[in-house]
Order: structure tokens, then sequence, then C-alpha cells
């Protein structure tokens, strides 16, 4: 059975998920093996879903089989299970197992996958018991490219061969090699309804000779030492009535195409709307090309008039950056002015505290000048001629006085007109000269 877990991937053939001719044609490779499987020590190098190694394990004394995929090697131990067969997990380019440990080996549908492709055939020199065969196959590469023209290049083969590449790479590990040609041929079979004999095949002329460059796949069967014979196998599947099959292949074809033909006026009802659409898209794409020529014309209107507005600004900013030159040239006169002024003032204060020392100075004399009268009574005519002297020069200073407080008056009307100046405000709102109180 096969099993439901394992998915068919395009490469690995899963029994029950691919077409049966697809299936037959990898089971034909295994029922040609058979034949040289009985009693046997056999390895299936790239066993996949395991369906071939079991039936291998059917002829052979025991069978070992192996595959990169973990996945596969254990859906095949849960539908193939057999006391004479072993799977295991392993890559094909380096085997498990002792030198000359098998009389048989198979690797079909491997070689091609593999980068180092020469290692397989080493290793299957290797392991190959002496009088051992080793069955190998791969795709006609011409035949090949030519099915995959549409597709392209499988994308899971590393190497594809053709029959004398083929032949050469065998030969350099195998000195006796045959090599089969696989093609799916028709035949026309007569079959009692119970067999009472051994079958028998006969060929048409020329039906044994195919051309190799024209050929499906290659098998071939190598071994260290001469091989006799190379005998003509036919193999034929349980479902061998063609007709039938083709027939019920032809009507699975025409409901596809009916399915297509349904699908096709679908997409012809659904390409008549979006070409609906396209019209309906394009004449609102038209008017939205005119609104846009519109707002194009208005925009460049509108760039015209910045840039008259920016260079209006310009002339206004030249303008006023020349107003503002002037202010403040004006405002520095003004203020070296007030700093005259100032300087000014503080020589008036200064002469006027040097008159408030002299006058200090000339009262402390006075004073001792009293307490000398009082204490010499007897200079008295000195005293009066010093008092005599004393008044004219307090005339004197007190004229000089006088003068100096008629300057100090006068400072101080200069000094109010300096505060009412509206330069003076002026510099102190804007923070710029002395303050004056």
């Amino acid at each position: 059975m096969p099993d439901p877990l394992l998915e068919f991937t395009g490469e690995r053939i899963i029994p029950g998920q691919v077409e049966p001719d697809l299936f037959h044609e990898h089971m034909a490779r295994y029922a040609f093996a058979c034949r040289l499987a009985r009693h046997k020590r056999v390895l299936d190098a790239a066993c996949g879903a395991g369906y071939g190694s079991a039936a291998l394990a059917a002829q052979a004394s025991f069978v070992a089989a192996l595959d990169v995929s973990r996945d596969a090697i254990e859906a095949a131990r849960r539908c193939y299970a057999r006391p004479n067969l072993e799977f295991l997990v392993s890559r094909a380019e380096q085997m498990p197992f002792r030198d000359a440990a098998f009389d048989l080996i198979v690797a079909f549908e491997v070689i091609e996958h593999l980068d180092d492709w020469r290692a397989l055939l080493g290793e299957a020199r290797r392991l190959l018991a002496p009088g051992g065969q080793f069955i190998v196959s791969t795709p006609n590469r011409l035949y090949y490219a030519e099915t995959r023209a549409m597709a392209g290049p499988n994308p899971f083969h590393a190497r594809e061969f053709e029959y004398e590449e083929f032949r050469a790479a065998l030969e350099e590990f195998f000195p006796s090699t045959a090599i089969y040609l696989q093609n799916h041929s028709g035949a026309i079979t007569f079959s009692p309804l119970s067999a009472a004999g051994p079958a028998s095949a006969e060929l048409a002329p020329g039906a044994g000779t195919p051309d190799p460059h024209s050929s499906h796949f290659f098998v071939a069967v190598c071994a260290a030492a001469p091989q006799t014979g190379a005998p003509f196998y036919v193999y034929i599947p349980s479902s061998s009535n063609v007709l039938r099959e083709r027939e019920s292949h032809i009507r699975k074809l025409e409901g596809e195409l009916a399915q297509k033909d349904a699908w096709l006026e679908e997409l012809k009802d659904a390409h008549a709307r979006l070409q609906a659409e396209h019209e309906s898209t394009l004449a609102e794409l038209r008017r939205q090309n005119e609104w846009a020529l519109r707002t194009e014309g208005e925009l460049r209107q509108a760039q015209q008039r910045i840039v008259e507005l920016q260079n209006e600004l310009e002339d206004l900013h030249r303008t006023a950056q020349g107003q503002i030159d002037e202010l403040q040239s004006t405002l520095e006169s003004l203020a070296a002015h007030h700093q005259a002024n100032v300087e000014e003032l503080e020589r008036c204060v200064k002469l006027l505290d040097e008159a408030e020392a002299r006058a200090a100075e000339r009262t402390r004399w006075a004073q001792d000048l009293e307490r000398a009268l009082a204490s010499r009574n007897e200079e008295l005519a000195r005293c009066v001629q010093l008092l005599d002297e004393a008044e004219a020069r307090v005339i004197e200073r007190t004229k000089w006085a006088q003068e100096l407080d008629a300057r100090l008056q006068e400072l101080e009307r200069r000094l109010a007109l300096l505060q009412a100046s509206r330069w003076v405000r002026l510099g102190r709102k804007l923070g710029v000269g002395p303050h004056v109180e």
C-alpha cells in the first residue's frame, strides 16, 4: 500500500499518486533486475519509496535499500517491511558497507541527480562481489531535452548523458558493460482465460534494434568480469489493454479540454469586461490628462506670479536694508554724541567733588584759626590782621564758590536737558549709552 504521508514532488515515484504509465515505466526496470536477483545479496541504491526494493526482496536472499531522504525511508519501512529487507538512510556516493558485500547492485534514476556521479560508480565497483553485476539507468539527454522543450531543464538533474557519454562513463569502472535501450512500445497480446503454458513473444522485423539516440532510457548491466548474453526483455504491466487505457485517457483529455473550453469562455467574458473597464479607464485617463494640462497651465502662471513676488520681495528687502543701515548710522552718531556729553558731565562732577573737598579743607582751617585766636589773645593784632586777610580770602572764596554754584546750576540744567533728550530716551529703550539719574 502506498504511504499517504509521502508526497509526490515530481521526481520520486509514489505508487497511487502518479499516472499508471509512469509507474510501470519505473517498475519495469525492477522487473528487469528481478531476473538477476534470485538468491543473491542485493543493494538498491536510491530506493525512493521502496516499492522496487520489495519486488527485489521477493527474489533475493537479502536486500539492503538506502536513500538520502529520511521521509522516504520511514515511509518505505511502514509500507514494505520484509524479513529480508532492510531500509536505511545514506548517500549513494558513500555507502556504509564493507567491500564486495553484494552480488547485485541496482541504481535506477539516480546518477543524473549527483554532482559527483563518479563516486557512485566507484562505490558500486567497491561493493560488488566477484562475478556480481551492477544495473544502472538514466534518461537519454537528447530525448529528455526534446520532451522538456517547453518546461525547460529539469532542476533536479545535475548531469544528463547521451548514449556514448553514458557508455564511456561506465567503462571507466566496469570492463564489461551491456546497455539496454528502454522504450515504451506498443504490443498486441493474446491471453487465454487460464494460462496453460509458458508465455512466448515474437518480435516484428526491426523491433529489437531501436536507435540509441531516440531511446527514452538507458539501462546498463555492468560487471568487472565478462558477461554472457544480452537477451531481449519485454515487460507487460498488469493493466495491459493499452487501447482501453488510451480511450480512457482520451476521455479524460476530452473532459479536461471541455473544462478548458469553459474556462476559455469565462476568460473571454472576463476579457470583455476587462476591455470595457479598460476603455472606461482610458476615457477617465483622457479626462484626467485634460485636467492635468489645465492644472499645468495654472501652475505655470502661479510659478510666474511667484517669481514676480519674489522679485518684489527682494526689492523691498534691499530698500529695508538701506533704511536699516541709515538708522544704524544715525544711532551710532547719537551714541558718540551721547558719550561725549557723558564724559563732559563726568568732568563737571569731578570739579564739583574737588570744590567740596577744598571747602571742607577751608572749614577745618577756619576752625583751627578760631582755636588759635582763642588761645593767643596776645596776638590779637596779628590775628586781626590775619582775620582781615582771612576775610578777604573768604570773600574771594565766596565769590569763587558762587561761581562754582553757578557752574553747578548750569551743569544741572544741561543734565536735565540731556535727560529730556529724545535721543537719550531712545538709547535707554535700545539699551545704548550710560544710565543717567
